[in-house]
């Protein structure tokens, strides 16, 4: 009550004024934070008569009802309380006191829970500035020291702060600035090596942390926001073309693999059944390479194309199967007498009497030629074999031409040095052929073995006669 509102009012009767509890108007750390709590429950009034008492120490009440506040400054007059007595005159305005105390207290309440320290420091500036028109009766020196100390603290705090925005506004920055380079890395990534799924994923995830970002950081400067959105948003867009522009041409390519690949199917059809074992059995090797530089068709679509491609292969070689098996059932005769023809052949080494030898494979050749063909697992192996007698009669003639060759001498000690080696090379592939289990490679390797150990003796034989 001022002192002018004071002197208009009728007389009552002194009623006593509310105590409030201490504390009373200062909201909680959880509201401060901005959190709803439950209403707080009824809290017993404080006894604050100590409070008062000490308060009143500083006021006085003149005779004509004036009360004064002792200040260090000296006295001022704060209001008059008329038709009471000076304890209640002086204990209304030590009331009005505490209230003063009180917001200070608030303010240090508030800077304790983490208000803002510029907010309570201009708050606190607030209400020192108004202590010198305060209406109450107490240790206002005090309570200006008080705010002061709050302004102090709260600058300290603001500075603080400033800092704490400062280092978060990097923070938000780099977190930024780390989701728009991922962003343009996967946009900047060639289309051909693109994985589209698993980056347009990334992508949405990328938005996401940046929407979490501009709800948990700082704002930037809106023109440093802009930029780092346009940013963002320019590679999401190239990304999105890009997509449409590989998917597109991915069409485009699958329907010309397509067409390809089915007419590639119908030439492989048509040609599943001729004959022509040898000349069709090129023509679907030139088929197959045609396929392999052919583009993919849809992975559906394609799957279904080679199956009808292979069929049409199969049905071909497998005919062309038969028709063998059927042709080597017919020359298993004709193995049987080229068998014992080169067993006949073989029995002539070593070279003893070279025209006598030359004689007798002259005739086993003619019967061999007569014999007919073999099977075709078995050509390789025969005529081999054949050709394996034939190089050491050869080889027993240029011996024996060498014989009396002036050179000869000369030569024959290293021929028989190098047919040493050639026989212990011969006998290794021999022995690994035969580890393998491999008839073929046995054969092979035993009927060039045959051949040079009987050259080796015609040229010892040649050596001894020569020396």
């Amino acid at each position: 009550m001022t002192d002018d509102a004071a002197q208009n009012q009728p007389t009552p009767k002194p009623k006593p004024v509310p105590r409030p509890p201490a504390g009373a108007g200062a909201p909680s750390p959880a509201k401060l934070a901005g959190t709803k709590t439950a209403a707080p429950a009824p809290v017993p009034p404080q006894d604050r008569s100590a409070e008062i008492a000490e308060a009143v120490s500083f006021g006085r009440v003149a005779e004509d009802s004036t009360v004064y506040v002792r200040t260090d400054a000296g006295e001022r007059p704060v209001g008059q309380y008329p038709d009471a007595t000076a304890e209640q005159a002086l204990e209304y305005f030590a009331r009005k006191y505490l209230e003063v105390v009180d917001a200070a207290a608030l303010l240090q309440e508030r800077l304790t829970a983490g208000a803002s320290g510029d907010s309570i420091r201009a708050s606190a500036v607030s209400q020192r500035e108004a202590l010198g028109e305060a209406k109450a009766v107490g240790d206002l020196s005090a309570v200006e020291a008080k705010l002061r100390e709050i302004e102090g603290s709260a600058a300290e705090r603001a500075a603080e702060q400033a800092k704490e925005r400062e280092a978060a506004k990097s923070a938000g920055l780099a977190a930024r600035t780390a989701v728009v380079e991922e962003a343009e890395a996967i946009a900047a990534t060639d289309p051909a090596r693109m994985q589209w799924k698993q980056s347009g994923a990334r992508l949405n995830d990328l938005f996401g942390e940046w929407k979490q970002i501009q709800s948990t950081s700082p704002r930037l400067p809106r023109s440093q926001d802009q930029e780092l959105w346009g940013r963002f948003s320019k590679a999401r867009n190239i990304f999105d073309k890009r997509r449409r522009e590989f998917f597109s041409d991915l069409d485009k390519r699958n329907a010309e693999g397509k067409r390809i690949k089915e007419e590639l199917v119908t030439e492989a059809e048509a040609l599943s059944e001729s004959t022509d074992w040898r000349g069709t059995s090129q023509k679907y090797r030139e088929l197959m390479d045609r396929w392999k530089a052919a583009p993919r068709a849809g992975r559906r679509e394609d799957d279904a194309l080679w199956a009808r491609f292979r069929a049409a292969q199969d049905v071909f070689f497998a005919a062309r199967n038969h028709a063998n098996d059927a042709i080597d059932a017919e020359y298993s005769e004709n193995l049987a007498a080229k068998e014992e023809l080169l067993k006949r052949a073989q029995a002539l080494l070593p070279v003893t009497d070279i025209q006598a030898t030359k004689d007798k494979l002259r005739a086993i050749q003619d019967e061999w030629e007569a014999a007919g063909k073999v099977p075709r697992a078995d050509v390789s192996r025969m005529e081999g074999g054949l050709r394996a007698v034939e190089r050491a009669l050869a080889e027993a003639e240029a011996a024996e031409w060498d014989r009396t060759n002036p050179e000869t001498r000369a030569r024959t000690s290293g021929a028989l040095a190098q047919l040493e080696d050639a026989i212990a090379e011969l006998e290794s592939k021999l022995a690994a052929a035969q580890a393998g289990g491999n008839a073929a490679a046995i054969e092979k390797a035993q009927a060039a073995l045959d051949a040079r150990r009987a050259w080796y003796e015609q040229l010892s034989k040649t050596a001894a006669e020569l020396s």
